[in-house]
């Protein structure tokens, strides 16, 4: 398995782009601003879109490329989300209003696009791909995923605060080899990253105390303009574990 970043940054500008990871050509976990950086021929190839969460900064481009490859496709393009991300998706963007529902277009026997509930220990074998929903915790149905190849795993922990259900289940995946998670705030906004549940510095540090495996570590959904602090803080708090930043067009392999 091969995931390239398209995009991992808490906002936008300046180069950031919003989380979009591209496994293997043809599957999306989440799909943010970062996918607009795609050929035409790329988007085309993507048969499926992994969602963790239905803020605009996971789905952003999810209506443009439906839009976009709908009809120079011959199968829908299909949405895997768990059914309360799919019931947002469906009332409240694709709903005609916001924008068509194209599970109706052209009509509803052949649409450009196709939901798929999932729920956490579900698992979605694509070729020997094993794409499997985590727990995690956040201010909406939130979920993150392990993606395993057989050889090796990688974890994307999703938009995340503290989440004790996680970490039983990471550390009895043998064949870990990456982890991603996030940190959207520094210390100094450790107050709003409780509320907003997301992760601190200071909070990464405490969560880290429970992971057992010895994976490397990468920092995704840094806030542009506080980024280095941020990383700084990381590094400074949690030096064992050798955190790196995730970047854009990173690839891992596994």
């Amino acid at each position: 398995m091969k995931l390239r970043i398209l995009g991992c940054s808490g906002g936008i500008g300046n180069g950031a782009q919003t989380t979009a990871m591209l496994l293997d050509g043809d599957v999306l976990i989440d799909a943010g601003t970062g996918v607009g950086n795609l050929t035409l021929d790329e988007l085309i190839a993507i048969d499926h879109i992994f969602v963790t969460h239905a803020h605009l900064d996971h789905i952003a481009c999810i209506p443009f490329l439906i839009d976009t490859v709908g009809s120079l496709r011959t199968q829908p393009v299909t949405i895997h989300a768990t059914q309360a991300t799919l019931a947002t998706l469906e009332s409240h963007l694709f709903n005609w209003q916001l924008w068509p529902d194209f599970t109706k277009i052209p009509n509803s026997s052949s649409p450009y696009m196709r939901y798929e509930a999932l729920a956490l220990g579900d698992v979605t074998d694509l070729n020997g791909r094993r794409i499997i929903p985590l727990p995690a915790n956040h201010v909406v149905p939130t979920v993150g995923y392990q993606l395993d190849s057989g050889r090796a795993s990688l974890i994307f922990t999703g938009d995340t605060t503290t989440n004790p259900a996680l970490w039983p289940i990471a550390n009895q995946i043998e064949n870990l080899k990456y982890l991603i998670i996030e940190s959207a705030f520094c210390n100094q906004k450790r107050d709003i990253a409780i509320r907003s549940k997301h992760l601190c510095p200071s909070l990464l540090a405490e969560e880290l105390e429970k992971f057992e495996r010895d994976a490397d570590i990468y920092i995704s959904h840094l806030k542009p303009g506080e980024a280095d602090v941020t990383m700084a803080e990381i590094q400074h708090s949690i030096a064992r574990f050798k955190p790196r930043r995730l970047e854009n067009n990173q690839s891992f392999e596994f």
